[in-house]
């Protein structure tokens, strides 16, 4: 069985950051709900694809990064990618022998999951909302996966033949 590239660490640092910009993308009003979770996506993805180099620490590193840009309590957005991580590394081993519909109904759920728990920690720092509009992200996040994940292999494919 052929082994997987090994992706340079810093490529995926750059696309983490580049996932990061692309969160937190000032959007019109209406549109902030369907922005996609890039952040998430990328985390996942790197998770799944090479788990003995990204991990817990990686998510609660941008976690901070993305406290500190949105102002939010500090601590917040870390535990929900950590968290996200963690999940991540619970399920590689079936993740991996999933086909891209079954691996991205399960970013649905892990996505969704995760925002459930940040639904939770907004409503006990005082942004309190009812609705179900913030599992609209993980969706898209969900019907994104395929063509990100196919996109990341061919880049990774072409690096590794340069």
């Amino acid at each position: 069985m052929a082994r997987a590239p090994i992706v340079p660490l810093l490529f995926v640092w750059l696309s983490l950051l580049l996932a990061l910009c692309l969160q937190v993308m000032p959007l019109a009003d209406g549109w902030q709900v369907y922005r996609p979770e890039w952040l998430g996506l990328m985390l996942v993805y790197w998770c799944m694809r090479t788990p003995d180099r990204v991990g817990v620490f990686h998510g609660f590193v941008l976690g901070i990064l993305m406290d500190l840009i949105e102002g939010t309590a500090l601590g917040q957005h870390a535990m929900v990618y950590a968290l996200l991580a963690f999940l991540c590394a619970l399920v590689y081993p079936r993740f991996r022998a999933y086909s891209l519909v079954q691996q991205s109904a399960l970013v649905l759920v892990l996505i969704g999951l995760v925002q459930l728990v940040a639904q939770w920690l907004r409503t006990i720092v005082g942004d309190f909302s009812i609705h179900l509009a913030f599992l609209i992200p993980s969706l898209i996040s969900a019907l994104l996966w395929p063509w990100l994940s196919t996109m990341f292999q061919a880049l990774e494919r072409r690096l590794a033949a340069s």
